[in-house]
């Protein structure tokens, strides 16, 4: 099982796996070996989650999800297929925690007075430097 904070857990039967041969460097051995693990998880045929949970990660995954409602983390960072498939599955978790994390509400504040008056400082003597370099009438340098 797959444990997401607070309270989702997710069968690992509803997440499949494919395996492919990694881009980049890797000597002989990235030529012959499958070692690029690709984790699809449907998000629509999911039991373990809510309707609320599945449109939060829909929102907040958009660019990840295809137009079959699939969730698709790929992880090629190791040498091999069982450590990919580990760490594509530590990646997804991790995923669905920032997703489905309830977002702060934004509490309305309003500048202290001394800040205030210390924007309106700044301004004068930015004010002040750039009267300064103004040309005057009559000067000729």
């Amino acid at each position: 099982m797959i444990h997401i904070p607070p309270n989702v857990t997710i069968d690992p039967t509803e997440i499949e796996f494919t395996f492919s041969r990694s881009p980049g460097p890797g000597g002989q051995n990235v030529n012959k070996v499958e070692t690029k693990a690709q984790l699809r998880f449907d998000i629509g045929a999911s039991p373990s989650l809510t309707d609320t949970q599945k449109r939060k990660i829909r929102r907040a995954l958009a660019t990840r999800i295809s137009k079959d409602d699939v969730l698709l983390v790929s992880c090629w960072r190791h040498r091999t297929q069982g450590a990919n498939r580990d760490s594509a599955i530590e990646r997804f978790r991790e995923l669905l925690i920032d997703a489905l994390r309830p977002v702060k509400k934004r509490r309305k504040t309003q500048p202290s007075r001394r800040a205030k008056e210390r924007r309106l400082a700044d301004k004068r003597k930015r004010s002040d430097v750039k009267r300064l370099r103004r040309s005057r009438p009559g000067d000729d340098s």
